[in-house]
């Protein structure tokens, strides 16, 4: 009698490991990196098929009960004006210039814009933000204030456009573009 058990405990237990064995092999974590970051959370592999966090694909993400899942990232093209001129680099030290942010293809309502700087350390700087209350536009421009900024290092500074869906959410980052400071 007891050989039957300790034979049936077992069977039971060769299943249960085979079947998590398997388990392991068809859903695998994954590291996934996006415009060479790491996406915290990373992803999964199922099936053949990569599926990340959806907060990780970046724009603004909204849900309802129903289980619909929207995520808000239009076009946005950013352009750096010193005076008249544009540029991409500049050297290090203060430098007078406007941000000019071209936004299209937005099919939701949003609440906010922002257009901030992160140094080459990750320290952010506010450039300038504006309320949009009341108006749903799908493309618009957003031209900041001219204003002096000091590149106190060389490294790669990033212009980021932000938008908040809501008045109570958070700013996220939708567009960012690189300046470069040189020695």
């Amino acid at each position: 009698m007891r050989w039957k058990k300790i034979a049936l405990c077992v069977i039971v237990f060769s299943l249960m490991g085979s079947s998590l064995l398997f388990a392991d092999a068809v859903t695998q974590k994954i590291r996934v990196w996006s415009n060479g970051k790491e996406m915290a959370d990373g992803g999964y592999l199922i099936d053949g098929k990569t599926y990340i966090p959806v907060r990780e694909a970046g724009g603004v993400v909204t849900w309802d009960d129903s289980g619909k899942v929207k995520i808000l990232k239009p076009n946005v093209h950013i352009f750096l004006f010193k005076g008249d001129t544009v540029f991409g680099n500049v050297n290090v030290g203060k430098l007078k210039f406007k941000v000019f942010s071209q936004v299209d293809s937005l099919t939701d309502e949003i609440s906010a814009v922002k257009v901030a700087i992160t140094d080459p350390s990750g320290n952010v700087k506010d450039i300038q933000s504006q309320e949009l209350e009341g108006s749903r536009k799908d493309n618009f421009w957003f031209p900041t204030s001219e204003f002096t900024y000091d590149f106190k290092e060389s490294g790669k500074y990033r212009v980021g456009f932000y938008i908040k869906g809501e008045k109570n959410g958070d700013y996220v980052l939708v567009s960012e573009k690189v300046i470069t400071a040189l020695n």
